[in-house]
C-alpha cells in the first residue's frame, strides 16, 4: 500500500476534538491510517511516501452517507412518479422494482456509488429491502468492492403485504425465516467490525408499514447476538403516523420502544414528525437520524426538527436516500440542502455551513457506530477529498472564507478523493471502474425495467 505525504493545502479541515482549520496544513498516511496532521512544516520526515501538493486546494474529512437506496438510480423521473407523496410513490414504483434481477442491483449500485465518490462521499451505508429474480445483497456489496467505497451495506426486508394490511404488493415481500436466514448468512459471511473496516454489514427491516412487529423484534435479537448495527425508515410521513397509530396503536418512535428498537445501535432513516418527548427519548437512549433534507422536500414529506435534535444531543448524519426520490447522489448537495432547509422557518442561522460539514462527516460517522472516520486526525482512515479553490464555482467565495464556501457555493467536485489511503478520484476522474459503458448498461435496464 502507498504512503502519503499531503502537504501545503490551503487549508485543511480536520473535524478533529479541536475542529481545527489548518492554513499551510498537511497529513501523513501509512498504510491506509493517519500518522500526522499539522501545518506543511511540522510534520515529521517520511521517504518512503508519494507527496501530493495541495497548493491552492481545500482538504477535508470524506462525507459519509448514512441512508440511501442505489437502485433506485434505475426509477429517476419516472413520469408517473414525479408530482406523489411517499405512499402513492412507492405504490407506483414497486411494480417496476419487482423486475429487478441480480445485473440491474448491481449496476445500480456502481452507478450510485460513482455518484457518491464524485461528489466526496467516502463512506456510504445503502438500504436494500427487496430481492426479486434472484437478486441478493451480495450483488451491492461486489460493486462496493470494484469502486473502493467504504460500505454500510443493509439488509433490508418486507414481510407485511397488501394482503396483511400493509404497503407493498405481495409480490415483493419475503417469507420472515428466510429473511432472518439470509440476514443471518451476510453477516458471518461478511461483516468485519474491525477498526478500519470497508464493509459492515447492518440489520434493516424497511419499515412500520411493511415488516411486522414479529419481524422487528427477531430483527434486533439477531443484530445483538452478532453486535450489528440496525435501522429502518421511522416517522417520515404523516400517512406513516397515521398507520401506526391505526394499526398498532403508538406513534412511530413509541412503537419502536415497545419493540425495543431504541439503543446506540439503532438509527431511524427521516424522522419528521417527532415531537419534544420522541425527541428526548431518542436522545436519552442514543438512536441516531439519518437527515434527507432532498428527499423529504421532493416527496413533501415536512422538514425534520435538526436543530432541536442536535440541542437535545441525538446523533444527527446527512442522507441522500434513494436516487428515485432525491433523483440525485449528490452527498455536497445534501449538506448544501441541510443548511438551506433549517432556514426556511426563517432562522437565518439555524444551521451553519460548518454545522453543515459536521454533520455530513463526524455526525454521519456517530451515526454509524464508527469511531475512525470522519475527521482528519491521528490514528483515523486515510479517508480525505480536496477541492480546488480556483474552481468556478467558488469565484468570489473561497477568497473569503473557503470552509463556508463549500457549502455556500453551488455544489462542486472534489478533484481528488482518498479512500484508506488509495486514491480513488483523481483530476476530478474516477480511477476504479470505467464509466461510460457501465451507464449505457444501466440505461438500457432502466428503459426495459419501465416498459416491462
Amino acid at each position: 500500500m502507498t504512503n502519503w505525504v499531503i502537504h501545503h493545502a490551503d487549508m485543511l479541515i480536520t473535524m478533529d476534538g479541536q475542529r481545527r482549520e489548518i492554513a499551510d496544513g498537511g497529513m501523513m498516511i501509512r498504510d491506509g491510517v493517519i500518522e500526522a496532521v499539522a501545518p506543511t512544516n511540522d510534520l515529521p520526515t517520511i521517504i518512503d511516501a508519494r507527496r501530493l501538493d495541495m497548493r491552492g486546494y481545500v482538504v477535508m474529512p470524506g462525507l459519509i452517507n448514512t441512508h440511501h437506496h442505489l437502485y433506485q438510480t434505475l426509477t429517476r423521473a419516472v413520469p408517473a412518479a414525479q408530482d406523489a407523496t411517499l405512499f402513492n410513490w412507492l405504490k407506483t414504483l414497486y411494480p417496476i422494482w419487482a423486475r429487478m434481477d441480480a445485473d440491474a442491483v448491481y449496476t445500480s449500485a456502481l452507478v450510485g456509488m460513482a455518484e457518491l465518490l464524485l461528489s466526496g462521499c467516502t463512506t456510504t451505508s445503502d438500504h436494500l429491502y427487496l430481492f426479486p429474480n434472484g437478486s441478493k445483497l451480495d450483488d451491492e456489496i461486489r460493486a462496493a468492492q470494484e469502486i473502493g467505497i467504504r460500505f454500510h451495506a443493509s439488509r433490508g426486508s418486507m414481510s407485511l403485504g397488501e394482503s396483511k394490511g400493509g404497503l407493498p404488493p405481495d409480490s415483493v415481500v419475503e417469507k420472515e425465516d428466510d429473511i432472518l436466514k439470509d440476514t443471518q448468512r451476510l453477516i458471518q459471511q461478511y461483516h468485519d467490525p474491525k477498526h478500519g473496516s470497508m464493509l459492515r454489514i447492518v440489520v434493516a427491516p424497511c419499515s412500520p408499514f411493511s415488516v411486522t412487529p414479529d419481524l422487528m423484534r427477531e430483527s434486533s435479537k439477531l443484530a445483538r447476538s452478532y453486535n450489528v448495527t440496525m435501522h429502518t425508515h421511522l416517522a417520515e410521513t404523516i400517512d406513516e403516523e397515521k398507520f401506526c397509530l391505526e394499526k398498532f396503536g403508538h406513534r412511530p418512535v413509541d412503537y419502536m420502544q415497545t419493540l425495543g428498537w431504541v439503543g446506540s445501535d439503532v438509527w431511524y432513516a427521516h424522522a419528521v414528525h417527532v415531537n419534544h418527548a420522541e425527541i428526548r427519548l431518542m436522545a436519552h437512549t442514543g438512536c441516531g437520524m439519518a437527515h434527507c433534507p432532498s428527499s423529504n422536500m421532493r416527496l413533501a414529506s415536512g422538514i425534520a426538527p435538526i436543530k432541536k435534535y442536535r440541542q437535545a444531543g441525538v446523533k444527527v448524519g446527512l442522507g441522500v436516500d434513494g436516487s428515485a426520490s432525491n433523483d440525485g447522489s449528490n452527498m455536497l448537495n445534501e449538506t448544501r440542502m441541510a443548511m438551506l432547509l433549517a432556514r426556511v422557518s426563517g432562522d437565518p442561522a439555524g444551521l451553519t455551513a460548518r454545522e453543515a460539514l459536521e454533520i455530513a462527516t463526524l455526525g454521519g460517522a456517530s451515526v454509524l457506530g464508527r469511531d475512525d472516520v470522519g475527521a482528519l486526525a491521528k490514528g483515523m482512515c486515510g479517508d480525505f477529498i480536496a477541492f480546488k479553490l480556483d474552481s468556478l464555482e467558488f469565484a468570489g467565495g473561497a477568497v473569503h472564507d473557503p470552509v463556508a464556501a463549500l457549502v455556500f457555493c453551488a455544489p462542486a467536485k472534489p478533484n481528488m478523493v482518498m479512500v484508506n489511503g488509495k486514491l480513488i478520484v483523481s483530476g476530478g476522474e474516477l480511477q476504479t471502474v470505467e464509466l461510460p459503458p457501465v451507464i449505457e448498461k444501466h440505461n438500457t435496464i432502466a428503459k426495459m425495467m419501465v416498459n416491462g
